[in-house]
Parts: structure tokens; C-alpha cells; sequence
């Protein structure tokens, strides 16, 4: 146990640069005469931690010993940080800092550990490429430029130029003060704010980046999570979303509840099927959703969502239509 507090307290010496004695107390949730024993302790070993006096004083350790053992530089360290997700280091353009980082630790192991690491490692497949369907996961591609480029941005707490391509829209040039870097489902969007307003970017539609020298206008400190839960709620509840009352056959209501922005009302309905209202985003939104549910749904309102699907399955039927 005094082994692992010794370490912790290393650690904590190393992230926060200096700590007083009762800081040191109650991260570690021991006594202050505790930490002072290890102090000592760690002074004996050869350590080089040392006292500050005063009233804003605590210890430290020398910046010589901040020397980082397995010699990673700032973009493989951040790709560790987002291994949880391999897409996601790729998507971040982090995919070739991940595998230089991820060489160093394994070399970085003791050799007891290296053979136990690597057998282990054969036996999990995280977030493999495809499900079980064999259907083909395939993350939005972004420019390994842009992507160096937004993340400097970011990281630096600068403005930011880009070449944005929204949705049906011509390519424009804006500038925007960027906050943070967010991926949900193999695609990547960055969150910033342009003349005071919230703006959500993807990054696959930034068509050019540049890092300006104007900081950027923005908080010290984000809550990355939150901000994306509210421009979420935000694109749920607003724009020009479309209700529709449909019924369904019930092994498809999962699809439909991971398509749909919302499930309204639901009860069933004769031959055990189910009719539900679900909102959707838009009209085009909509009409992609029922499409993918073929013959096992049924849209019944609104009328315009129904010539719809039915011009489109005629039009389908007749590119298939036998030769007679």
C-alpha cells in the first residue's frame, strides 16, 4: 500500500508541479504526518522532491526528473488519450502518432510483461470494422492537413479560418473561434462559436484549414460533454422537424428508435403490429427512414411522405420490371 502512495504522490507532484503538504493529504487521504514520513522516504531514494517555504510554498520535484522515461512527444501522448476509440485517433488524424506511441509502450514494458501483454491483446477486438451483418463501419475521411491544422487550433486556443462546405450550400470561407473536437459514430465534428453564436462543424466537410494568430474568443475551460448534450437537444427540438404516424412490425421498432429523433406515442395495433408517431429531423430525413424499413412499415401521415414513398418504390419496380 505505501508503495502504490509513494507513486500516486509522484504523480501528483508531477501533474500539479507543486503541492502543499495538506493538498498532498487529502488527494492521497492520509494524515499530513504521513506525507511527510514520505516525503523522506522518497528524499532516501534518490527522488529529488524539495520543500518550498512560506505561505504558498509545498513541495516540488526538480524539473530534471519531469523527464518523460518513454520519450513520448505531444501527439503520441494525445492519441493515448483517445485510444478508447481507434476511429476516433483516426478520424483526429492521431492514427500514426497512436501506432508510434503504442510501439514505445510496448517497449517501454518490462519483459516479464511484454509476452502476457501481447498474448492478451490477440484475445480482444475492440470496435472492429464491421457487425455482424457484415456491414462495413466506415468513418467519414478527413485530410490529414485539416485535421493538424483544427486540432493546432484547438489546442493553441487560436482562431481558426476554414473552408466549410455546409450541406447543399457552395463552399465559403468563415472564421470562427474553435472550442473543442467531439466523435459520435465515426464521424467527427467540431464544436466552436462564430461572432458570439454556437456552431457545430463536420470535419469531413472542412475543405481547407488555417491556424490564425488572433486568440480565439472562448472560455479557459470547457465541459466538452455538456456542450455536446445542449447543441444536441438544440438540433433535436429545432429546425424543420416532421412528425409521422406510422405502423410497424415490432422487429423493426429498434431501427426506428435509432433512426427517429423521437418516439411520441406508441400502441399496438392489429396483426401484433405496432402504430406509432416518431419525429424525424426533416422531410428528407423522414422519407430515408420509412425507405429503410420497406414493406414492414407503413406510413400513414402526413400524405405528402406517402406519394413520396410510393413514387419512389414505382419508380424502383419499374427500373426491376421484367422483360416481356
Amino acid at each position: 500500500m505505501r508503495a502504490d502512495r509513494l507513486v500516486s504522490m509522484v504523480l501528483l507532484l508531477r501533474q500539479h508541479g507543486q503541492l502543499s503538504a495538506a493538498a498532498l493529504a487529502r488527494e492521497l487521504e492520509v494524515s499530513t504526518r504521513t506525507v511527510l514520513r514520505d516525503i523522506e522516504a522518497l528524499s532516501a531514494a534518490g527522488v529529488p522532491v524539495y520543500a518550498e517555504r512560506g505561505r504558498h510554498g509545498g513541495f516540488a520535484l526538480l524539473p530534471g526528473f519531469r523527464t518523460e522515461l518513454t520519450g513520448l512527444n505531444h501527439d503520441e501522448a494525445l492519441a493515448l488519450l483517445v485510444a478508447g476509440s481507434r476511429r476516433g485517433a483516426q478520424t483526429f488524424g492521431l492514427a500514426p502518432a497512436l501506432a508510434s506511441a503504442m510501439r514505445k509502450v510496448v517497449d517501454a514494458l518490462p519483459e516479464s510483461y511484454r509476452a502476457t501483454a501481447a498474448d492478451a491483446a490477440e484475445r480482444l477486438l475492440i470496435d472492429p470494422e464491421t457487425d455482424l451483418l457484415a456491414r462495413r463501419l466506415t468513418p467519414e475521411e478527413v485530410p490529414d492537413a485539416v485535421a493538424a491544422e483544427v486540432r493546432r487550433a484547438v489546442f493553441a486556443g487560436h482562431k481558426l479560418r476554414i473552408h466549410y462546405a455546409a450541406a447543399d450550400q457552395p463552399a465559403q470561407w468563415r472564421t470562427i473561434d474553435p472550442i473543442g473536437l467531439v466523435t459520435a459514430r465515426g464521424q467527427a465534428y467540431l464544436l466552436a462559436t462564430r461572432s458570439g453564436a454556437d456552431r457545430t462543424y463536420r470535419l469531413s466537410r472542412i475543405l481547407a484549414a488555417q491556424e490564425l494568430d488572433e486568440p480565439a474568443q472562448r472560455p479557459d475551460r470547457v465541459d466538452l460533454g455538456r456542450a455536446w448534450q445542449e447543441r444536441s437537444t438544440r438540433f433535436r427540438t429545432g429546425g424543420d422537424q416532421v412528425t409521422v404516424r406510422l405502423r410497424l412490425h415490432p422487429s423493426r421498432r429498434g431501427e426506428l428508435a435509432g433512426t427517429a429523433l423521437a418516439i411520441l406515442t406508441e400502441e399496438p395495433d392489429a396483426d401484433d403490429w405496432l402504430m406509432l408517431e416518431a419525429t424525424f429531423q426533416d422531410s428528407r430525413h423522414a422519407e430515408w427512414a420509412l425507405w429503410q424499413l420497406a414493406t414492414q412499415a407503413e406510413a400513414l401521415a402526413p400524405q405528402w411522405l406517402r406519394t413520396a414513398l410510393h413514387d419512389r418504390a414505382t419508380a424502383m419496380a419499374a427500373r426491376y420490371r421484367a422483360d416481356e
